[in-house]
Parts: C-alpha cells; sequence; structure tokens
C-alpha cells in the first residue's frame, strides 16, 4: 500500500511571493517580536489553500487532500489570532483575501488556473502581506502602505511575463512583446508616483526579460535568476522606501 505523503505546494516561485511582500512590509516599518506569528499564520495560510485548491479540483484522494488542507487551516488560524487582537485593522485585510480567493476558487474549479486574471488575483493576495506587515510594523493605512503593495505586485507580475515567456509562450511572438512592453512600463511607474529612485529595483527584471524571453531556459537556471531578483528587489526597495 502506498503511504501518502505531506503536501507541500510544489509551486516554488510561491515561496518567494509568500515571504518577499512581507519582508517588505515588516522592513519598511519597525519589525517586531508579533511578526513572527503572524509570518508562521501567513505560511501556513498559504500552505492551506494548496491542498485546498486541489480538493476542489481533483476526483481522487479528496480526504488526503482536505486532511492537509485543514491541519495548515488550523495551524495558521491559532498563529494569526494572537496579531489580530494585537492589531484589530489586520481583521480589514480578510474581505479583500476572501474576494480574491474566489477568483482563485472559481478558476480551479473551471480548470483554468493559468488565466491572466487568476493570475493577477493570485499574486494581489500574496501582495496583502506586505500591508499587513508594515502596518503590525507601526505603520498605518498610508501612501507608503499603498507604495509596498503595488511595488510587490508589479515585481511579481514581471515574473508572471517572463516564465511564461521562456516556457509555455516561448515559441509566442506576441507574448514575448508583451512582456517586454510591460518591463518597459514598469520602469516608469515610480517616475509616475513620485519615487523616481524605485525604478532601480525593477532594472534587472527588466534586463532579464530583454536578453533571455524567448529563448531555452532550464528550470534550474530560471530559478536561480528569479531567487537573485527577488533578493535585489528586497533589498533596494527596502532601502529606497526608508530613505529614498
Amino acid at each position: 500500500m502506498k503511504t501518502k505523503r505531506i503536501v507541500i505546494p510544489h509551486e516554488h516561485g510561491g515561496w518567494a511571493m509568500v515571504s518577499v511582500p512581507f519582508l517588505f512590509g515588516m522592513m519598511a516599518g519597525e519589525p517586531q517580536w508579533m511578526h513572527l506569528p503572524l509570518f508562521v499564520g501567513w505560511l501556513f495560510l498559504y500552505l492551506s489553500s494548496y491542498p485546498f485548491l486541489q480538493f476542489l479540483k481533483r476526483t481522487s484522494n479528496r480526504e488526503h487532500w482536505l486532511k492537509w488542507g485543514l491541519i495548515y487551516g488550523a495551524v495558521s488560524i491559532l498563529c494569526l489570532i494572537p496579531s489580530v487582537i494585537l492589531n484589530p485593522s489586520l481583521f480589514y485585510f480578510g474581505p479583500l483575501l476572501l474576494g480574491l480567493l474566489m477568483v482563485n476558487i472559481w478558476h480551479t474549479i473551471h480548470k483554468s488556473e493559468r488565466a491572466m486574471l487568476n493570475n493577477i488575483c493570485a499574486i494581489l493576495i500574496f501582495s496583502v502581506g506586505g500591508p499587513a506587515a508594515y502596518l503590525l510594523s507601526g505603520g498605518s493605512w498610508d501612501r507608503t502602505m499603498a507604495l509596498i503593495m503595488m511595488f510587490s505586485f508589479l515585481h511579481f507580475m514581471g515574473s508572471v511575463f517572463f516564465v511564461k515567456s521562456v516556457f509555455r509562450e516561448r515559441k509566442s511572438v506576441q507574448w514575448i512583446n508583451y512582456a517586454r512592453l510591460y518591463h518597459v512600463l514598469v520602469l516608469l511607474i515610480p517616475f509616475i508616483v513620485g519615487l523616481p529612485w524605485m525604478f532601480i529595483p525593477f532594472t534587472f527584471s527588466s534586463v532579464r526579460t530583454f536578453i533571455f524571453a524567448g529563448k531555452i531556459l532550464r528550470p534550474w537556471k530560471v530559478g536561480i535568476i528569479e531567487i537573485i531578483g527577488a533578493v535585489q528587489f528586497l533589498v533596494l526597495s527596502v532601502t529606497i522606501i526608508q530613505y529614498g
């Protein structure tokens, strides 16, 4: 009899998406010890989403998917409760997350997970971690919070365009052009919002896309490129938000 293993999401990019916006928001303010349970709760919320969506999508081993979804969900709730009690304003992120998750659920049920709207909503969900961490850092519902979420979203949307341009859409000239156009426009947005130095963290992603879009790359090379891109984005963005 085959042993059923622990359920871990296999989308490696998700680990960066769940951590980078959170760290961005935390470091843009004053890190607190309560960030630890908040992050663990946020991480397990992400972990729970995978088996729950598989439960809706698949017809076999549904009890296994549901079990791990409930386990991860329970851990997430237990870790999030102290943070919400300490800062009740965090509760206001709930309706936003629920609305975005409903879009993901709809696309999962209809087997259209690769739709652009689904990608946008998924990245918005990950990006919410930044404002939540910033709020716990002593921040408020201000311009900085909005910028943290916006820049996090823009960075990881760039990853979607890039990854598709070297894998699934590698032979699509139209998609490659879209990817390159996106990475040109994203360099202009910091100037539009009055934080011009923020174009620097997006430069790496833009250069990466113009060099490699449409070319054959091994998955591990793409992974390394994305890790480098996420780390430099985080370090430079925090520095610019704090001192720029």
